[in-house]
């Protein structure tokens, strides 16, 4: 992004705005994407936040070389989508891994976000290079996409696990499933928790 600004006869101080807002949109919106995902769930999230940044694609992509606005948008929300993703990505985790490996498993996940960005900064000049700035913020966007269809499975499995665990209000563990996940919604006030007090009515 850098470069490409520079390429196009911008500024470091036109090119210092554009990462500052970038990076702003990043993380300044971690308290209200946590809310969001407590009030929504993590899948409406992420889904979201693979909208988000396929239309920050799509500006970047078509964005002309002179119009410093658009690309600051696009730019301001790729970071928002980013941000939106990271937090619904990381209650999902969170919520699927079992209690006794929940640290360790957070903390492979967060080796694999660091490993992938560093793939991703390397590869995106080669991207570059061969073919357009345009195609690699199309394929970004397009790949950002498959943050909906993972959240979802992940959902479902992580649904269907406890459905087996408690099957039904007949079962003699069901007492002491709704008792736990009453009490674990109320820790953590989430779509995913009040859902499993319906599974275990069934």
């Amino acid at each position: 992004r850098i470069r490409y600004l520079e390429h196009n006869g911008h500024g470091i101080g036109i090119t210092g705005v554009v990462m500052a807002a970038h990076v702003a949109g990043m993380f300044l919106p971690s308290p209200f994407s946590g809310w969001l995902v407590d009030r929504f769930g993590y899948v409406p999230i992420a889904a979201g936040a693979g909208v988000i940044m396929l239309v920050a694609g799509l500006l970047a992509a078509w964005a002309p070389v002179d119009s410093v606005g658009t690309l600051l948008l696009a730019l301001v929300l790729l970071g928002l989508g980013w941000n939106l993703g990271l937090v619904s990505g990381t209650t999902l985790v969170t919520d699927a891994a079992p209690l006794e490996t929940s640290a360790r498993t957070q903390g492979v996940v967060n080796l694999g976000v660091a490993l992938a960005g560093a793939g991703a900064g390397l590869s995106s000049g080669l991207i570059v290079t061969a073919a357009s700035y345009a195609t690699l913020t199309l394929a970004g966007g397009v790949l950002a996409l498959l943050i909906v269809p993972i959240a979802a499975i992940a959902r479902r499995s992580r649904v269907e696990a406890a459905a087996i665990r408690y099957p039904s209000m007949d079962s003699p563990h069901s007492g002491a499933c709704v008792q736990a996940v009453r009490v674990e919604s109320e820790e953590v006030p989430s779509r995913v928790s009040r859902a499993r007090i319906e599974l275990c009515g069934r």
